[in-house]
């Protein structure tokens, strides 16, 4: 039997929580990252999609980014291993405080953005942010790029991973995603998604932009809940998903 996570990255507004895509998306999900405050969210916005979360039966993360609202944590910066330790442990601990208030239990942590990317290929940020989620708590899972400096460092502290894959994403040659500044980055084509998706699913293998099969594993499948049509197509690669026999399941430890 194959089981796949279904994760969509949450939270991402800020005060009286504008986002409605949020709500209903988590009926298709098994997973959310939440924003901590860092590249978005507020305390309003975790308050209510922890809520949210807990109400559905959604397994929660928390989803650190680089301190940049103004560029939603998409852009690069110089930032030292301590430092990425420091900003990981203080958001986790954000959102931690609403999830136990709430009475839920936090099940996961993702970095975001450029922080995600940067410590994908630099193995001095990845075991900064491996250790961080690790002294924090080291039953936490860690959901990263598959194939990344975060998963080798995981595995080295002996912090359980959750390979993650993107179904609207493109990917290089190195196994890492297209950098969103480039015009091939995205994947807008609903029925191309879901052919790279079943690809990464039953042959553990996509395929480049420069056409090369490149060996994964996907644990995790993003999806992302900001665009146009969100809610359809994740209530359609569930649907796809489950019609091929795969079971949406967030994963443990």
């Amino acid at each position: 039997m194959q089981v796949i996570d279904l994760n969509c990255d949450m939270g991402e507004a800020f005060g009286n929580y504008p986002m409605p895509n949020d709500d209903i998306i988590m009926d298709y999900i098994s997973s959310a990252n939440i924003a901590c405050g860092f590249h978005a969210g507020d305390p309003e916005v975790m308050q209510h999609t922890v809520k949210m979360a807990i109400k559905k039966g959604v397994a929660i993360g928390a989803h650190p980014g680089l301190p940049d609202l103004q560029g939603f944590g998409r852009r690069e910066m110089k930032i030292s291993a301590n430092e990425a330790y420091q900003m990981t442990i203080y958001q986790i601990g954000a959102l931690y405080g609403f999830v136990k208030a709430a009475g839920g239990k936090l099940h996961h942590v993702k970095a975001h953005g450029a922080l995600y990317n940067m410590s994908a290929k630099d193995a001095a940020l990845a075991k900064a942010i491996v250790e961080a989620v690790h002294d924090f708590d080291s039953t936490l899972i860690l959901y990263a790029l598959a194939g990344s400096e975060m998963v080798e460092a995981a595995k080295k502290t002996g912090l359980v991973t959750a390979s993650e894959v993107f179904a609207d994403r493109t990917y290089q040659d190195d196994g890492s995603l297209t950098p969103r500044t480039q015009s091939n980055a995205l994947i807008t084509d609903e029925q191309q998604s879901i052919e790279q998706v079943l690809m990464m699913m039953k042959q553990q293998q996509v395929v480049s932009v420069n056409k090369k099969n490149i060996p994964l594993k996907a644990e995790t499948l993003c999806l992302h809940g900001d665009g146009l049509h969100a809610v359809e197509f994740a209530k359609m690669i569930r649907s796809k998903l489950q019609s091929e026999g795969v079971t949406i399941k967030a994963p443990s430890l």
